[in-house]
């Protein structure tokens, strides 16, 4: 009898995009990466795009990309977010499903996902149709097929949301095995209980759905699946493999069997290193031994159609003991990281929004439907607009759904509305409730979105809500005192963060200062097309002078603004900005205030902003997050060499008694030790980071480092050196045939894996890879005909892969 085998990955992060700005801001706690979404690409959806299979020397053997053998599903928010930032893991990951449609019988491997991550039992039925449409429609677009099967957000399961699913097309989910109930064979009157995990999970059942139609269930195999995420069973790819293959019955009950797991992707090299290649290992052990037959569920389904139909435990999960209850009270379930916290406030937060969205949906439905046929039909289709918001794509919907030709301003209202619906679905992404604290980023990442879509409403006319919503709120008692309550930290961290095109047009002012804008720049969702600007200089004081048109990409809003700003160096900025009133007081504005400042009285030219636009002033503290790291990393570049050099010669006119008082055991001074550490660190950096890396240079440093044991930002400078050489390998990449590149790349990578800290060489040994396959057989024949070059060529080129422990055919 044939055996199967099927490993799915659920590979989803949340939503972490600013609501206003639509992108994701510096997350300093990802550091040495811009962001978490970036640091776990890094760790484990790129990995496993190209994972390593080792050959008994522990050399690489083979790059292969492991989404084309696992069934897998992956957020749409994620997927966006890999498109725009990561597209060559994104493009990598299309083409396995792809390619799996080759390998199994026409069926993909990959699954779609409800849009947001949102536990669908909880949500009003309005609300699941639109996450499952979205979550469908997306994977439309990106994978070019419609879907087979759908992830259903933490398995969180009930009969409405299986029936919407099977109406718009879905033939299967995936469960864990304590949400069946009972089964019994087709046919048969008998039902038999399963409940408390007894249930085959080798078969596939068929659930029977009230209105009549049918869906297919698969239960994983919950042993094996726990053991993979927390009990180190990735540890081994031999014991991997061995634990799967140990799942198959002697004798199967219901036919041939299917062994299948589930957990979150992120187990295979962000939750456990190295997971993706015991993946690798295990898939390739199993298929090349002939010991089962990788499949995915869409294929298995077709060869082995259900005998069995099935029963569900509705509103269950995979990851709350009980139930539902993690996203909605105080049940016991958190991380674990604080036993004296509660976590009382997940009711109150659940309320509060659960009123927030009915009255958003009864403005919704009244306001909209002045402007769109059917404000509800149109909501669902709004997909087409978040997946390409191109002007054509805009109009073309509002063409479909207006209820006449719209004014710009109607648009524009039209709009709000259903980016206020976006944001109120937004707002219930289960992480909000998964874990401990109400003032935690996932949970203020909700209200933010709440926030969002109160101020989106107003703006359409649909004030007053926030006032009835902040008072709800006042129920969500914070752990830490500090913080109160969730009213409390609405207050402290998401009105802060609101902003409005008079913001965006002080952030351009502001920024103008430090940066070169196009007549038309692109500020993440706002476009600014300045109209006129003025800059002048007085010693170290600058002023700008300008007008500017802002414009969001989102709902076409627009207005015009002027605005002045002050610059009298280091951080201190000041400036003013007002609605545009004309040409006529625009010039009166710019003569006064330049006029002022080229008399080079200061305090009188702030004193006029001050005047012309208000006691609203603007500074460096409201530039955006990641513009205002860079302004100030601009502002503290001469100080900072400045105080490095001091630290340099410090460290330098004394080295000759550290090494002294090291000879002789005496304890060297804390404040000579810092210089030294800042020092050296500094120039290890900046050294690593050059284009063409000065080895001698790097080595005297990390020698004196070692001398004096100075602590080194290890993480930092890995993620420079492997930047470095990532350039210089696209570089030989590009121009093959020169020796040089190719020189230079063996001695920084050997100088790499000398150093006493691991560098990530993994995107050096992708491109290697691909050209051991495409340009080494072209040099090595040369090399055969007696071309001293290409003999060369292909003596450094087995160097570099022997340094990147990489087997080089050939050698």
């Amino acid at each position: 009898m044939e055996r199967y085998l099927c490993i799915h990955g659920h590979f989803y992060q949340p939503p972490r995009e600013n609501p206003w700005l639509e992108t994701v801001e510096l997350q300093d706690s990802a550091y040495p990466y811009h962001d978490w979404n970036e640091r776990v690409s890094v760790e484990c959806y790129a990995p496993n795009s190209a994972s390593r299979i080792l050959n008994v020397d522990g050399r690489i053997d083979k790059i292969v990309n492991n989404y084309k053998k696992i069934s897998f599903d992956f957020g749409p928010t994620l997927l966006s977010w890999l498109e725009e930032k990561d597209p060559e893991v994104y493009l990598a990951i299309l083409a396995a499903d792809r390619e799996s449609r080759q390998t199994f019988s026409g069926h993909g491997s990959a699954l779609a996902q409800a849009y947001n991550h949102v536990i669908l039992p909880l949500a009003n039925r309005r609300d699941k149709q639109t996450q499952i449409y979205w979550g469908i429609r997306d994977f439309e677009r990106r994978f070019g097929r419609k879907p087979e099967g759908m992830w259903l957000p933490e398995t969180a399961v009930d009969l409405e949301s299986l029936q919407i699913m099977g109406k718009m097309g879905i033939r299967f989910t995936i469960l864990a095995p304590h949400q069946a109930a009972r089964v019994r064979k087709k046919g048969s009157r008998d039902w038999e209980d399963v409940s408390g995990s007894r249930i085959d999970p080798t078969a596939s059942y068929e659930a029977k759905l009230p209105s009549g139609r049918k869906i297919c269930l698969f239960f994983y195999d919950g042993p094996i699946s726990r053991a993979v995420a927390f009990e180190g069973l990735l540890g081994s790819g031999e014991l991997f493999a061995g634990r799967l293959l140990g799942g198959f019955p002697e004798s199967p009950p219901s036919g041939p069997p299917l062994v299948h797991i589930a957990t979150d992707g992120e187990t295979y090299g962000h939750h456990h290193r190295w997971g993706e290649m015991a993946l690798s290992y295990a898939l390739q052990h199993i298929e090349t031994n002939g010991l089962a037959r990788i499949t995915n569920y869409g294929e298995f389904l077709d060869i082995h159609p259900p005998t069995h139909e099935v029963e569900i435990i509705e509103n269950t999960s995979w990851s709350c003991n009980h139930g539902i209850e993690r996203w909605r009270t105080h049940c016991g379930c958190n991380s674990g990281g604080h036993p004296d916290w509660n976590q009382e406030w997940r009711a109150p937060l659940r309320l509060a929004l659960d009123r927030l969205r009915d009255d958003l949906s009864v403005f919704f439905e009244e306001h909209g439907r002045r402007l769109l046929k059917n404000p509800w039909a149109a909501r669902d289709d709004y997909i087409e607009v978040l997946l390409d918001r191109s002007p054509e794509s805009v109009s073309a919907f509002l063409g479909r759904h207006a209820v006449r030709k719209l004014s710009e301003k109607q648009e524009t209202e039209a709009l709000k509305l259903l980016e206020s619906q976006r944001h109120a679905l937004l707002m219930y992404t289960s992480c909000g409730w998964f874990f401990d604290e109400i003032s935690g980023i996932e949970t203020v990442q909700v209200l933010q979105y709440a926030g969002r879509a109160l101020q989106l409403a107003d703006g359409a006319g649909g004030g007053g809500m926030e006032t009835g919503f902040l008072e709800r709120l006042e129920g969500c008692r914070s752990n830490i005192p500090e913080h109160r309550d969730g009213r409390s930290v609405y207050e402290k961290f998401v009105r802060p963060g609101m902003l409005d095109l008079r913001k965006v047009g002080a952030h351009y002012a502001v920024s103008s200062l430090f940066e070169k804008y196009e007549d038309r720049a692109r500020l993440f969702c706002y476009e600014v097309e300045g109209e006129d600007f003025h800059s002048l200089n007085s010693g170290e004081a600058r002023l700008a002078v300008g007008r500017a048109k802002v414009a969001s990409s989102v709902t076409r809003e627009t207005d015009r603004f002027g605005f002045c700003v002050l610059h009298l160096g280091d951080h201190n900025v000041s400036g003013g900005i007002r609605e545009y009133r004309g040409e006529e007081d625009f010039g009166t504005v710019l003569q006064e205030i330049s006029g002022i400042f080229r008399s080079a009285d200061l305090p009188e030219t702030l004193r006029a902003v001050d005047r012309t636009f208000g006691a609203d002033t603007y500074s460096l503290k409201h530039l955006f997050r990641d513009h205002r790291r860079n302004v100030l990393k601009m502002l503290m570049k001469k100080p900072k060499a400045d105080a490095l050099a001091l630290y340099r010669r410090t460290y330098e006119q004394n080295a000759p008694l550290l090494r002294f008082l090291l000879e002789v055991g005496h304890p060297l001074p804390r404040l000579f030790l810092s210089a030294a550490e800042l020092a050296i660190g500094s120039e290890l950096r900046e050294a690593f980071e050059a284009e063409e890396p000065d080895l001698e240079k790097i080595n005297g440093l990390l020698e004196e480092a070692g001398i004096f044991r100075i602590p080194l930002d290890e993480g930092g400078l890995a993620y420079a050196l492997a930047k470095t050489v990532e350039g210089i390998a696209a570089r030989f990449r590009a121009a093959p045939t020169e020796l040089s590149l190719l020189q230079s790349l063996e001695a920084v990578v050997g100088m790499g894996r000398a150093l006493p800290f691991r560098v990530d060489f993994r995107k050096t040994q992708n491109l290697f890879y691909e050209m051991l396959q495409s340009v080494y057989p072209v040099f090595l024949q040369r090399s055969a005909g007696g071309d001293e070059r290409a003999e060369e060529w292909v003596r450094r080129f087995t160097g570099l892969g022997e340094k990147l422990s990489i087997r080089v055919t050939g050698e």
